[in-house]
């Protein structure tokens, strides 16, 4: 499973339904993930540019991309932003990756 944050702002009109009822989108979040065979670590709410933050773990990112489309298709939200979220070992193997690559990669105008 991958792991994903996901930010998030409502619009105008879901943060007045929420305050109508419950506020609580745990729930919904989770049956949303399950469908795409993910589940919610955690949810988290803020003040600022985002309004919160999911982290999810799913199968990988066309499933995120599904996700997001689903959402973002509601009209619900103002903006949804996703990134890959990788562990420190995900770090240590990119890293790795990277110094292979810097002694194969040259840079526009640069002669190897």
């Amino acid at each position: 499973m991958a792991k994903f944050v996901i930010f998030f702002s409502y619009s105008n009109e879901t943060w007045a339904r929420m305050i109508g009822g419950p506020g609580d989108r745990s729930a919904a979040v989770r049956q949303l993930l399950a469908s795409v065979d993910g589940s919610l670590e955690s949810i988290y709410w803020m003040l600022g540019t985002h309004d919160g933050i999911a982290i999810a773990d799913v199968p990988g990112s066309v499933s995120i991309a599904a996700v997001s489309i689903a959402i973002t298709s509601t009209g619900a939200f103002k903006h949804v932003e996703t990134h890959e979220l990788l562990t420190q070992e995900q770090l240590g193997q990119a890293l790795q990756h990277a110094r292979a690559a810097t002694q194969t990669y040259q840079p526009p105008g640069q002669q190897g």
